[in-house]
């Protein structure tokens, strides 16, 4: 079997899971898709990634994380020896616990060993595990290696405080299962009405029964960010998966994401992703 069709590999309806290596070439250019990646640099002096703004020089044993519809390129590193996990945005929209813990560390891009060791260590043995039962074409091996993507994301989550300086100061958790129900429900109502006149929080507040200040304080600890900014995320989610669409206008994907105007659309867009809707939509266009 070739196990080196890395970044070409499309996720069908019944798909969650893909682990690829053995690329040879060291370079990918700048792209985005509408599912996750998880790689484990390889060995070599130069291993050189960059997701939405930001370059990262890296060594053997550290992770690079790019999230659903995010902008990432390999500038020049070992694909021979790196593996690379890819899940589908489906699969992590199932659980509501994968959605907070990446929306939690949506502004995490890599997991370096040298400052993060024990937890290197850790998520690299989950890796390997999931390379020994994807390769190995055994039964079931996608429910395997799905339930090992569920531990390496709770593994990352159990050391969430040594990422709180860098990613949300302040955060924790102290939210009970009521709390919990309570924001599940909020989000999945959100999600389905995006072009809603009235998404404020006092409203989401209102409907599930408690105060506004309450509402926030706790829709920030589970959800990892602040109401406002997690609702632009969602727009901008539901935007990217429309904008795939070559027949849709900018003005229709914004009005459809929920956005008010195309200047705020605009605005929000190129705030996270750094460039303009049709940009972006340019470059996913450029990979077909």
């Amino acid at each position: 079997m070739d196990y080196s069709q890395y970044e070409t590999y499309g996720f069908d309806n019944a798909s969650a899971f893909n682990m690829s290596t053995g690329f040879k070439e060291r370079s990918y250019q700048m792209h985005w898709h509408s599912y996750g990646e998880i790689i484990l640099v390889g060995p070599g002096k130069t291993n050189v990634y960059k997701v939405n703004q930001d370059t990262y020089t890296l060594v053997e044993g550290d992770f690079v994380l790019a999230w659903p519809m995010e902008m990432h390129s390999i500038v020049d590193a070992d694909r021979e020896e790196a593996l690379v996990i890819q899940f589908s945005n489906a699969f992590v929209n199932s659980l509501f616990d994968l959605q907070r813990i990446m929306h939690f560390y949506r502004n995490l891009h890599v997991i370096c060993i040298n400052s993060h060791p024990l937890l290197a260590a850790k998520l690299k043995e989950i890796t390997y595990k999931m390379k020994e039962i994807f390769f190995s074409d055994g039964p079931d091996r996608e429910l395997k290696c799905c339930m090992l993507l569920m531990e390496f994301m709770m593994t990352l989550d159990e050391h969430r405080e040594e990422f709180v300086p860098e990613i949300q100061p302040g955060a924790h958790n102290g939210y009970t299962d009521d709390v919990m129900k309570r924001m599940i429900g909020v989000t999945d109502y959100i999600k389905n009405n995006l072009t809603s006149d009235d998404l404020s929080q006092t409203t989401m507040a209102k409907k599930v029964g408690i105060s506004r200040d309450y509402f926030s304080r706790m829709f920030k600890e589970v959800t990892g960010m602040n109401y406002n900014k997690w609702l632009n995320m969602i727009r901008l989610e539901k935007a990217i998966e429309l904008l795939s669409n070559k027949g849709m206008t900018l003005t229709e994907v914004a009005m459809l994401s929920g956005f008010q105007s195309i200047p705020s659309f605009n605005r929000v867009f190129h705030n996270e992703k750094g460039m303009a809707p049709g940009e972006y939509r340019d470059l996913y266009i450029k990979e077909r």
